[in-house]
C-alpha cells in the first residue's frame, strides 16, 4: 500500500527500529516520508517493508551509500 498514513511511532512498532534509526535512514536518503501540515512524518506499508530491508542489509555489512544506488533495494 502506497498511501502514507502511519506515524513514525507506529512504524517503529511495526519494524522494531527506533525512531532515531528511522530518522537516520531518512537523513541518508534511503526512505522518503511525506510531511503533514504540522510537520509530522507519514509512512506507507511500502516504507515499512523498505525500512526492514534497509536494516537487514546494513546488518549484512552494506553501507548506506551503497543502498542509495539503484537496484540495491526491492521496488527499484
Amino acid at each position: 500500500m502506497k498511501d502514507k498514513v502511519m506515524s513514525i511511532g507506529i512504524v517503529s512498532d511495526l519494524t522494531g527500529l527506533t525512531e532515531r534509526q528511522i530518522r537516520y535512514y531518512e537523513e541518508k536518503q534511503l526512505v522518503f516520508p511525506v510531511r503533514s501540515k504540522g510537520g509530522a512524518r507519514k509512512y506507507s506499508f511500502d516504507d515499512v517493508d523498505r525500512l526492514k530491508e534497509i536494516h537487514d542489509k546494513l546488518r549484512d555489512g552494506f553501507h548506506t551509500f551503497e543502498l542509495r544506488k539503484p537496484g540495491r533495494l526491492c521496488g527499484e
